[in-house]
């Protein structure tokens, strides 16, 4: 993928924005961005943005790509990545054990969750809703588009 424009590089700043007071809060996860690698069943993937339980990554080497799914794997749309590019991404993270994807879509201002039960949208002044593997996150869908 070419390097990404704009939107969706002030998009993911907005999306470490709100992991970051969250991660502060709960010491028992690692958050990472710039294109968080990740190699899963084989294959090589890398997210705007991932949650991993620090448990998960015990015994992991540091400095290379991790064999774990995060609990969270965040695509921001780009400028040639429509909706169902990213659902396609999704469906690559939930397929190899990512618990929830946040796919966020800058043109309309919307934030899909989509988890192995389903997806759910969300619109400016909505929240998303808490989860058991991700206690307390109900991030305003509004933060992630605080800088557009």
């Amino acid at each position: 993928m070419p390097p990404c424009a704009d939107e969706q590089a002030d998009v993911v700043f907005s999306v470490t924005q709100v992991l970051g007071p969250w991660l502060k809060k709960n010491r028992g996860f690692v958050g990472s961005t710039n294109e968080a690698g990740m190699i899963l069943a084989g294959s090589v993937r890398a997210a705007d943005a991932a949650l991993w339980r620090k448990a998960d990554l015990a015994d992991q080497v540091r400095g290379t790509l991790r064999r774990v799914p995060p609990v969270l794997a965040v695509e921001v749309g780009g400028q040639d990545e429509d909706e169902a590019a990213l659902r396609e991404k999704a469906t690559w993270y939930l397929d190899r054990g990512v618990r929830i994807v946040w796919l966020i879509l800058p043109r309309v201002r919307q934030v899909i969750v989509l988890t192995t039960s389903g997806a759910t949208k969300h619109v400016a002044g909505e929240r998303l809703e808490a989860t058991p593997v991700l206690p307390g996150l109900t991030p305003a869908v509004k933060d992630f588009f605080d800088q557009l």
